[in-house]
């Protein structure tokens, strides 16, 4: 999904969601305002809103997929002129800004409702998966086997999620070292093709 913030083009629902990534910039709606609150900020209903977002988590949801899309083509920039490090710093840096912040907490919020209910957010729940898709492919162009390419974003990925959590619920914790211990997953020894039993 690509939302162009110039003249609203496309369907209703996608206008709205133009207006309230303008609204809002990189300041994320909070989950306590309510939906006539966020309707008031966009100058519409919030009936127009419930209309084409079901609730306020799922105007939420929308936001969050639309921006992490648009952050997604600026870093698709990196992943085609880098290597799979630079792809990882890239992606880090982008998230750890402290303008980010709101739209992490975000994130969390959002993601804590789609893990009791995924069938309302699947929008959401598909875009998770997006840069796993791209670190894949890059650690597959430089080496890796395709399944053993797959598992180290994916790890690669979780381990960024735990860290910004970590960082959120408790503050000034996260290590300088981070991206480092995260470039090391690819680096260490092959993972054991199956759990030991406990």
């Amino acid at each position: 999904m690509t939302l162009s913030t110039s003249e609203p083009k496309g369907s209703a629902r996608e206008r709205l969601l133009v207006r309230l990534i303008d609204a809002f910039q990189e300041a994320f709606p909070s989950p306590e305002m309510s939906l006539r609150e966020i309707a008031a900020r966009i100058e519409t209903s919030h009936a127009l809103l419930r209309y084409h977002f079901g609730s306020l988590p799922g105007v939420l949801a929308a936001m969050l997929t639309a921006q992490r899309s648009r952050d997604n083509e600026s870093l698709l920039e990196a992943a085609h002129q880098g290597t799979f490090n630079d792809f990882v710093t890239a992606i880090w840096r982008t998230y750890t800004q402290p303008e980010q912040l709101s739209r992490v907490r975000g994130f969390f919020f959002v993601a804590g409702l789609a893990a009791y209910g995924p069938e309302d957010f699947q929008e959401f729940v598909e875009s998770t998966d997006d840069l796993t898709g791209v670190l894949a492919s890059l650690a597959e162009r430089e080496g890796l086997e395709p399944n053993d390419a797959r598992k180290v974003a994916t790890v690669t990925i979780a381990a960024f999620r735990g860290l910004l959590l970590q960082e959120l619920l408790t503050p000034g914790t996260r290590s300088e070292d981070a991206v480092t211990l995260i470039l090391r997953i690819r680096e260490g020894l092959p993972a054991p093709r199956s759990l030991p039993e406990l």
